[in-house]
């Protein structure tokens, strides 16, 4: 298992819960009104709940930020490292950043925040809801090590969102080839948009064609499969399930997020 991975997180079976920020300035959905400030304090509520219920990390996100763009304008990673920094003494676990869908503004937040992780589309060439989407492994690493930050995990997603692969080879091929040839340090299986499952089927797959490199279950998990997941695998990434009613776009549910940290305790053994 990845070096990395293991001094990062304290479980064998980490939960990454996601603090959606609100839609940046120079987005649709952007709160004008609100500001900067608003977005600083709803990021802030979020955590508080997460940390409340024992999440073993956090990641930032600009999920609100629709439609994605794949080069993402300088003021929406600039706006994520303010409110970031903002929060920066109140946060208390392991936390990395994405934003969508772009790998190098991604890995410039981590550097500019001190992120731990970071997740991102890195491999792969997809038809997508954004138009043709051929992220560069290659660039993405480089430009870590040249920020100086070839300590930062890389976790890669290797099902993309809101598109469809090219790559016809089967989705356990692709992500052997991907820890060959690119050097993550974890693999994530998603489902086809935030918020839906992964197949057990799919996590089972290609768990079983990387038994040494963490793998994890991207979207979709929820309190009613959290056990069945975590007997694949190696940890989750949860936003929509911890939040009031279970919808992505609302603040998170203290109850929900706490209730969800139980039931993944009980199913890793803790």
């Amino acid at each position: 298992m990845s070096q990395k991975f293991r001094r990062l997180f304290k479980s064998a079976k980490p939960v990454i819960a996601m603090v959606h920020l609100g839609a940046l300035p120079g987005s649709p959905l952007y709160d004008a009104e609100g500001g900067v400030e608003a977005l600083v304090a709803n990021a802030a509520k979020d955590l508080d709940a997460l940390q409340r219920a024992r999440v073993d990390a956090v990641m930032f996100g600009n999920e609100n930020d629709r439609p994605y763009e794949f080069t993402v304008d300088a003021a929406s990673t600039a706006v994520m490292a303010y409110v970031i920094g903002r929060l920066g003494e109140r946060i208390t676990v392991p936390f990395g950043v994405n934003v969508l869908w772009d790998p190098t503004s991604t890995v410039a937040l981590a550097a500019a925040t001190g992120a731990a992780f970071v997740r991102e589309i890195f491999t792969g060439t997809y038809a997508s809801d954004m138009g043709p989407w051929t992220p560069d492994a290659g660039e993405a690493m480089r430009y870590r090590d040249r920020l100086h930050r070839s300590d930062l995990a890389m976790l890669y997603n290797i099902s993309a969102e809101f598109a469809y692969s090219l790559d016809r080879r089967s989705l356990a091929d692709r992500a052997r080839s991907a820890v060959f040839s690119s050097i993550p340090d974890a693999i994530l299986v998603s489902g086809q948009i935030t918020g839906e499952a992964a197949e057990l089927s799919d996590l089972e797959a290609v768990k079983k064609a990387l038994p040494e490199t963490p793998v994890l279950a991207n979207t979709g998990v929820k309190h009613a499969t959290v056990a069945d997941v975590m007997k694949i695998a190696d940890g989750c990434i949860v936003g929509s399930s911890l939040k009031v009613d279970g919808d992505t776009w609302n603040p998170v549910d203290p109850e929900r997020a706490a209730e969800f940290m139980r039931l993944a305790r009980a199913a890793r053994g803790d």
